[in-house]
């Protein structure tokens, strides 16, 4: 992983992107808004309120160029969020921002595949240098951060983890689907493919997370939280 600090001055913006933005908070949504329209000039702004409602248009067909993320959202639990975003839609790059700013959640974020984490205190340079940077591959990291040392990592975290990193995107959707709920049936109308494939790639899942059912599939998918990380960390 490439973890670099790039100023506004060392990244130039794209033209004509198209940012999606996914906070339930109206007023940071509006102000991140507006952030990003005036600094990246033609850019397109789209937001949605829930990773739920984000994820159903990019399932009908919505391009974009990045994703700005919050953490905390009704819907989300956790990395698995980030991770169903990532699979949705894969090579694009998604911009964490939580007002939960410790070392340890930066480091579970960036290792699960965000192209950068912008707590949601920083000035608004900030949020535009990290669009700027992940738009030339880049990585944002927050000053003041400080990866921690291996010895300090949490081992279970970064197996789940890797476990979620290692599907297909593919594997990810179905995953992401049997999580909100969907039968086979539902799954194969959903994707436009067979019952047997979805049963095929379900085993496969079952095999990679190390899990004998669907429902504890789901709750490998959704442990990795960031309240145990907290409690990891001694934060009461």
């Amino acid at each position: 992983m490439r973890e670099t600090m790039i100023t506004m001055e060392a990244v130039a913006g794209k033209r004509d992107e198209m940012i999606l933005v996914i906070d339930d908070h109206p007023l940071f949504c509006e102000a991140l808004q507006m952030t990003l329209s005036e600094a990246l000039g033609t850019a397109r702004i789209e937001t949605a309120s829930s990773l739920g409602k984000a994820l159903e248009r990019i399932r009908a067909g919505l391009e974009v160029d990045a994703i700005v993320l919050d953490l905390n959202l009704p819907d989300v639990a956790g990395l698995d969020g980030l991770t169903r975003l990532r699979n949705a839609a894969p090579g694009v790059p998604v911009i964490v921002v939580s007002s939960m700013s410790e070392d340890r959640i930066i480091t579970a974020v960036l290792h699960a595949g965000a192209a950068g984490f912008v707590p949601k205190h920083s000035p608004r340079e900030a949020f535009v240098t990290a669009i700027r940077a992940a738009g030339q591959g880049g990585i944002y990291l927050p000053q003041g951060y400080t990866a921690p040392s291996k010895t300090t990592d949490t081992d279970g975290e970064r197996s789940t983890i890797d476990r979620l990193n290692d599907l297909t995107p593919q594997q990810g959707r179905i995953l992401a689907l049997v999580c909100e709920g969907y039968l086979n049936k539902q799954i194969a109308y959903e994707l436009s493919i067979s019952e047997t494939t979805v049963k095929a790639h379900v085993t496969a899942i079952l095999r990679k997370l190390g899990a004998q059912s669907r429902t504890q599939a789901v709750r490998i998918a959704n442990s990795v939280s960031f309240a145990q990380l907290l409690r990891d960390k001694g934060t009461p």
